[in-house]
């Protein structure tokens, strides 16, 4: 399932399955207080014209209301962010923290855009 953005040329590829969360995990992470993001260069990605992106929440966040709210909030701030901030070639993992699905939306906004500056800064 892809989503083409209007903002930029490239597509963001929804990513499902395990090794590839596992994949990018291994990469650079930035902390925040409503959310974590991993980010890494995907195998072979010259310039490649598209991004990978993930959204998780562990059983820590709460029962599966309060998790699928925190993914679905993560989902439109990257939806939002990630075609702006975002490098091409590279996957993103959204993982909820606590704060995730309570805290003002400006803050889970400002949040996701400075752990997404940070990390195309390195």
């Amino acid at each position: 399932m892809t989503r083409e953005t209007h903002e930029s040329e490239f597509e963001v590829v929804r990513m499902r399955v395990r090794p590839q969360f596992v994949y990018v995990r291994h990469g650079k992470t930035e902390r925040r207080k409503s959310l974590l993001v991993q980010a890494r260069r995907r195998k072979g990605a010259d310039g490649s014209a598209h991004m990978g992106e993930g959204f998780t929440a562990t059983k820590k966040i709460g029962n599966a209301v309060i998790r699928n709210r925190c993914k679905r909030r993560l989902r439109e701030a990257a939806r939002v962010l990630l075609p702006q901030h975002g490098k091409p070639g590279w996957d993103y993992v959204f993982i909820a923290r606590k704060d995730t699905a309570d805290i003002a939306w400006p803050r889970l906004l400002d949040d996701m855009e400075s752990a997404l500056i940070s990390l195309a800064a390195d």
